[in-house]
């Protein structure tokens, strides 16, 4: 039998008693509703009637008005078409007797009274009737309850019973074939070849098992065909690796040493023949370097390590050994796809490139230190030549003193940022975390590019939240950031337009932003916007920087745990903006 028409009949046979036992829990489950329906269609309306003819006797005193026995009468004829006991039709003949001697002008007022009383005493009558044949049908109705609850019970215990021991048992017909496959396949991951599967029957599982003891024959033979080759490729690639000059570690897919370099075993202080196959894990315990390397996950930041008798510095590249599944049809090799088989360390000797990027930065620094002086004396003099105290110079004299003037201050605020730049690269950039309100930063950085602002009759507009948190952050550096914003917001704004500066909280964090309405930013310029040395072409109407002040900017920001971007549409204007953590 397949194993679909197993499955199909095992489902079958669930849905079957599913629908049984739902069947004879809405048989008897009608019934119970049946017999609490009969209580209060048969007996309620009767007593409800009963109770109404009783209220208007106690309510109205003798005679009756014509509304009240026009109402009694229509109650009385209700009741007569609801007679549902034995003997509740007779005493309903007596009660319209007397009803009609009450309601009679003709007689006497003390027999009206008198009928007056029989009919209350057959009301009570009728009451009585009615209420002992609730407490009868209500004593049926709870018998029928729980012969209906036994038998649920019944026809439950035994739907559990059987389905119990289907999912006992049929389970078995599909989970037993499949372990077995399971702990074969686990065998040919253990290169046992010699392993085979015997199924009786012609089922699917019987023919899956054929098709794997082929599978598996197949497989010992290229075993035995292709160990000597694989063997020599081996060796091969060993000595392709131990002649490398870089320090390279293998890594099995169990985190066990697949191959380590001399290079690599030097710098380590190991012996490459005997940490193969061992643990990594085990081998971090004793080696703190090796802990280092392995931890850092291809870190962009160099190792700094003590090799060759000095601090050398070495980049790490980590790479993923992917190795491709193949399957051999009718001689032909057909690639499949690829898996994991382990990692490879690669630490590139950086040292020397370290050191001339060193010796480049602080060349750069101390040309920076050394230009700062005489551009700032040179910016001195041309503050005192143009004091017309010392004399008068003619327009064409004057224009030529105020670009020496843009141009001297253009040289000092490169030289700055150079300053800044040495800091950041030798590491000694230096932070004062202070808890800072934001509106201090932004007040801060208004107030030195305000006279800028004015110049161009460019409005400042400045919008911010209510009660924002402090950030920890350095005062100093974060103004500088947004100054640079600001005034770069300056540069490429028309005449007469609007920069916006914006605070808001956000996520936890403060977020500072400064937009400006002018020409925008090409969307291919954008990701290199914050790179060193880098530029946005201009049309020559606006005097470019250094490409410095964003690239620092970004060193800042990140430095002070934020997060720095630019949002920009050609046409739209831009929005340069940097999020800082609230201060805990």
């Amino acid at each position: 039998m397949k194993i679909k028409t197993k499955l199909r009949l095992g489902f079958g046979f669930l849905f079957v008693m599913v629908l049984l036992f739902g069947f004879i829990s809405l048989y008897y489950m009608n019934q119970i509703s049946l017999s609490a329906k009969v209580i209060l269609k048969d007996n309620y309306e009767t007593l409800s009637y009963t109770r109404d003819m009783r209220s208007i006797l106690d309510q109205h005193d003798l005679p009756l008005s014509k509304e009240m026995i026009v109402q009694f009468s229509r109650k009385l004829d209700l009741e007569q078409r609801n007679v549902t006991e034995v003997g509740e039709g007779q005493v309903i003949h007596t009660l319209k007797a007397a009803f009609r001697v009450m309601t009679n002008p003709t007689i006497a007022q003390d027999q009206q009274i008198m009928a007056l009383a029989k009919i209350r005493i057959q009301l009570m009558r009728i009451d009585r009737l009615n209420m002992d044949a609730i407490l009868r049908k209500n004593a049926v109705a709870q018998e029928a309850a729980k012969k209906a609850s036994l038998y649920l019970v019944t026809a439950a215990s035994f739907c559990f019973l059987v389905l119990f021991s289907f999912i006992v048992n049929f389970p078995g017909f599909v989970a037993n074939p499949l372990r077995e496959f399971s702990e074969a396949i686990k065998e040919i991951g253990r290169k046992n070849y010699k392993q085979r599967l015997r199924f009786d029957g012609s089922d699917e599982f019987s023919e899956l098992a054929r098709s794997f003891n082929e599978m598996v024959s197949e497989l010992n033979k290229w075993e035995n065909s292709n160990l000597a080759k694989i063997q020599s490729e081996k060796l091969r690639i060993e000595a392709i690796i131990e002649q490398m000059q870089d320090a390279i570690i293998g890594l099995n897919e169990g985190q066990e040493i697949l191959f380590m370099n001399k290079v690599a075993a030097q710098l380590l202080n190991l012996n490459e023949g005997e940490v193969v196959g061992l643990n990594v894990k085990d081998l971090m315990k004793k080696n703190d370097l090796l802990t280092r390397i392995l931890k850092s996950e291809g870190s962009l930041q160099p190792i700094k390590i003590y090799a060759d008798n000095k601090e050398s510095y070495f980049q790490l590249q980590k790479r993923e050994i992917v190795v491709p599944v193949v399957d051999d049809q009718d001689g032909f090799v057909v690639m499949e796809t690829g898996k994991t088989a382990g990692l490879v360390y690669i630490l590139n000797n950086i040292t020397q490139f370290k050191e001339l990027d060193e010796a480049k930065t602080n060349f750069i620094a101390t040309v920076s230190h050394e230009l700062r002086t005489p551009i700032s004396s040179i910016k001195m003099s041309l503050k005192l030549m143009d004091d017309e105290r010392i004399g008068m110079m003619n327009p064409e004299q004057k224009q030529l003193l105020e670009h020496i003037k843009d141009d001297c201050s253009r040289l000092l605020k490169i030289t700055s940022e150079l300053l800044d730049l040495a800091q950041v690269e030798t590491g000694n950039l230096q932070l004062n975390f202070v808890k800072t309100h934001p509106e201090e930063i932004v007040n801060y950085a208004l107030n030195a590019v305000n006279f800028q602002a004015e110049q161009r009759n460019i409005r400042l507009e400045l919008i911010t939240g209510d009660h924002l948190p402090a950030v920890n952050a350095d005062m100093e550096k974060t103004a500088w950031v947004l100054i640079n914003f600001l005034s770069n917001a300056l540069r490429y704004s028309p005449d007469k337009s609007a920069v916006q500066i914006s605070i808001i909280e956000k996520n936890k964090a403060i977020e500072f932003s400064v937009r400006d309405y002018g020409k925008g930013i090409d969307e291919q310029y954008q990701k290199k916007l914050f790179d060193r040395y880098f530029q946005v072409p201009t049309d020559g109407n606006n005097k470019s920087g250094s490409g410095l002040g964003l690239a620092i900017s970004k060193d800042f920001i990140e430095a002070e745990n934020g997060k720095i971007w630019v949002e920009s549409e050609i046409g739209t204007g831009s929005r340069f903006c940097f999020l800082l953590p609230v201060a805990e």
